[in-house]
């Protein structure tokens, strides 16, 4: 389904000198695709932010009301230039959001729109910085968790899927992928059963999920442990976040090189097809709204855990 996307993708971004404007020609074919790319630069470097916008035939670009699905490529960098040679295992996430993309849009032309419009958004940079980590080292990046989510988590997302590396952990020990349960507004929900099953469809095996702590979806910078930037987007927005995690038996850096395995980055791939199909075409929830509703009046807004908390406020 999506894996020759995800060997197009891979092969282009295995590549000292890669960038957005080279992504963005993969979707010059795509007459009704629009893809954005915006360089932006901090202490430690710069990186491209793509943003691939794909019109659905009810999507809200165009008048309608389906829903619209963000599908977020979460990582530092695709390569540790010149510390280390070659794609990282940190690049899977942008590879699987460019690879569906990029199946979406084929999809497109072959008379199978969606609904709903897909934004897809992530950032390219070959040469991104490393940071120490427990139990391995982390890939850091040319800018800050901020400025990440400014230019990927985007208001038009009405439900967002966050893809990311998530090997540099002991906590989930299987290969291939596994979801959260979904964020919304600082509540960890219970996991969806929508999702749960797209998920028994797609893998052909039983779901696989991984436990989140409050911890992993309060903001970077607080010094405060996160298992990883996968749930980052669910500070910025108040729409849910799903974390879709492509995963390992072992602990493996998201420096390493050699460790991307193409079978499980298509996996992701194809798992946010369709998820994107039924999202927008109304046959998906991330969360049961009327739960949600009962919950925050029992016990009131958990917002505070999208901010810096109560010193940074005082």
């Amino acid at each position: 389904m999506a894996l020759k996307q995800t060997l197009t993708v891979i092969d282009l971004l295995d590549n000292a000198y890669v960038n957005g404007k080279k992504v963005k020609e993969l979707f010059t074919s795509y007459p009704n695709v629009t893809v954005e790319v915006t360089t932006v630069s901090g202490e430690q470097g710069s990186t491209d932010f793509i943003k691939v916008m794909i019109p659905g035939v009810e999507g809200k670009s165009r008048g309608g009301v389906a829903p619209t699905i963000g599908i977020v490529g979460r990582l530092g960098g695709i390569g540790a230039r010149p510390s280390r040679i070659g794609l990282v295992s940190d690049a899977d996430g942008a590879i699987a959001a460019i690879a569906s993309a990029l199946k979406l849009a084929d999809m497109q032309v072959k008379g199978d729109a969606l609904k709903g419009d897909i934004i897809v958004t992530t950032h390219i940079c070959p040469d991104a910085p490393t940071l120490p980590h427990e139990p391995v080292d982390f890939m850091d990046s040319p800018v800050d968790i901020l400025t990440m989510n400014k230019y990927e988590v985007l208001p038009e997302m009405d439900v967002v899927l966050s893809i990311d590396t998530t090997k540099g952990n002991r906590v989930i020990n299987h290969k291939g992928i596994a979801i959260s349960p979904t964020v919304k507004e600082g509540y960890i929900l219970r996991v969806s059963d929508d999702l749960l099953r797209i998920m028994e469809m797609t893998t052909g095996q039983l779901p696989v999920t991984y436990p989140i702590t409050m911890q992993d979806i309060t903001p970077y910078g607080n010094d405060i442990y996160h298992i990883n930037s996968i749930l980052q987007p669910s500070v910025a927005t108040d729409s849910p976040v799903v974390g879709v995690a492509i995963t390992a038996q072992s602990a493996v850096p998201g420096c390493g090189t050699g460790a991307s395995h193409e079978t499980d980055i298509a996996l992701a791939a194809r798992f946010a097809i369709e998820v994107a199909k039924e999202i927008t075409n109304g046959t998906c929830k991330f969360f049961d709204e009327t739960e949600f509703d009962k919950i925050t009046k029992l016990y009131g807004s958990m917002k505070i855990l999208q901010t810096m908390g109560n010193e940074a406020i005082h």
